[in-house]
């Protein structure tokens, strides 16, 4: 399987006044041709500033990608100049925002917003880049789009707002698109449909999708691959089903178990994982779910472990329990 994306080391920092933040601290993941891998975490884990040094968007010198490498189709993106990203991004590798309302232009018509990539990309003329536009709005399932494409983003609804992102994402075919919680407040049901649509789009088009999310069931239901990010980290990488059927780090389960399932009965409290996510200022100096974790040893607090291949078919976790230190019997448990 040929990869499209492959993301080795990353690390990208934000400079304060208050010191450095290490936001993502030595990400690595891959994602093949036509496939979707599923970021997953609680907020602050890293996810959306991984998509955004991915596009290189991020506002220097306040952030900055400080290391790793971004290969996309087996080149560096972070070799490329401003005006080689400018290209590469709407044309090869695409996003869809969290929020359409302040990603979208409210001075411009949705369909000018769409035909401005159109035109930027594919060098159409002005008539020839709205006529495209008209069909992309057609394409994301968008009743009577000429009418619509000369509307602002504030006379749509959320999900037709998302439907016109996913448009200018999806305009210039890109090969890679990114969408950072796609189906944030939008009702379940618009949610369903955002999401078929976009397995739709994926299945006609045969691009490669990077979905970042917080929610299981679209990671279920939409992945292949899962990484799953803890305070800047890659902490288990598998494929959906192993996730989901046989998850190995601690925080993975936990994440899974606090989840309800609609065929239990449940009396008292829900399974939640205690405790918070430490301040990027202030980390632990071993593992960073040490702290969290229900089965963390003395090592657990003291170091911290490394992305570990489990076996052929490409399972990684970091942490101590899947390592031969762990049974020795010099590690005590933590009192």
């Amino acid at each position: 399987m040929t990869k499209i994306l492959e993301v080795k080391g990353l690390r990208t920092s934000f400079f304060t006044d208050e010191g450095e933040v290490k936001a993502v601290d030595g990400v690595d993941f891959s994602i093949d041709k036509g496939k979707t891998i599923g970021i997953v975490g609680e907020s602050g884990s890293g996810k959306s500033i991984t998509s955004l040094s991915i596009l290189r968007l991020l506002q220097e010198p306040v952030g900055k990608v400080v290391g790793g490498e971004i290969l996309f189709k087996g080149e560096n993106l972070l070799d490329k100049t401003k005006k080689e990203m400018m290209n590469i991004r709407g044309n090869n590798i695409s996003m869809v925002f969290q929020e359409p309302m302040t990603s979208l232009n409210p001075t411009l018509t949705c369909g000018e917003q769409i035909a401005e990539s159109i035109r930027i990309h594919q060098k159409l003329n002005k008539k020839e880049a709205w006529v495209k536009a008209v069909d992309m709005l057609r394409l994301v399932g968008i009743p009577s789009p000429e009418k619509r494409a000369k509307q602002y983003p504030f006379e749509l609804s959320g999900g037709m707002r998302q439907r016109v992102m996913i448009a200018i994402a999806l305009a210039c075919n890109p090969e890679l698109l990114i969408a950072d919680e796609p189906t944030t407040a939008l009702d379940v049901t618009i949610q369903a449909q955002i999401l078929e649509l976009m397995k739709k789009l994926q299945d006609e088009l045969g691009t490669s999708l990077m979905l970042i999310t917080h929610d299981l069931g679209v990671v279920a239901e939409m992945c292949d691959k899962v990484a799953v990010m803890y305070c800047g980290k890659v902490v288990e990488y598998a494929d959906v089903k192993t996730i989901f059927t046989n998850p190995k780090h601690p925080y993975t389960i936990g994440l899974l178990n606090s989840v309800p399932k609609h065929d239990q009965d449940y009396e008292g409290d829900l399974a939640v994982i205690e405790g918070s996510v430490p301040s990027p200022f202030n980390l632990p100096q071993g593992c960073r779910f040490a702290p969290r974790c229900p089965h963390a040893k003395a090592i657990c607090h003291a170091e911290l472990p490394e992305l570990e291949n489990l076996n052929a078919e490409g399972e990684q976790v970091r942490c101590w329990i899947h390592t031969d230190q762990w049974e020795k019997e010099e590690v005590g448990v933590n009192e």
